[in-house]
C-alpha cells in the first residue's frame, strides 16, 4: 500500500512522470495538461513496453486532493485485483 505522507509531492510529477511499483501493480503519475494522469498495468514490463489493453488509465485534479485521491484509487486498484497481481508478480518471462 502507498503511504501519501511518504509519496513524492506534485512539482516531481510537474517536470516529468513519477513511475512505482507495489508486488505486481506498476504504476505512473504524469502531468496532462492541468490534470494528474495516473496509469496501472502488470509488471513485469515498463509503461512503454507494456500493451495498451493491459493499462487502466484514471484522471484526477492536479492539486493536494487530486494526489490524495490518485494515492487512494492505486490501493484501491491494487486491493480489488490482488489475485491477480500476486499473480503477475511471480510470473517467470
Amino acid at each position: 500500500m502507498i503511504d501519501p505522507n511518504s509519496f513524492m509531492p506534485l512539482n516531481f510529477v510537474k517536470k516529468e512522470p513519477l513511475t512505482g511499483s507495489i508486488a505486481g501493480m506498476r504504476y505512473r503519475f504524469v502531468k496532462n495538461e492541468d490534470k494528474l494522469l495516473v496509469a496501472i498495468w502488470p509488471e513485469p514490463f515498463c509503461f512503454e513496453k507494456t500493451a495498451e489493453n493491459k493499462k487502466q488509465y484514471q484522471e484526477f485534479s492536479f492539486d493536494l486532493a487530486g494526489r490524495l485521491e490518485a494515492i487512494q484509487w492505486l490501493n484501491a486498484q491494487y486491493e480489488a485485483q490482488i489475485e491477480f497481481w500476486n499473480s503477475v508478480n511471480t510470473m517467470e518471462f
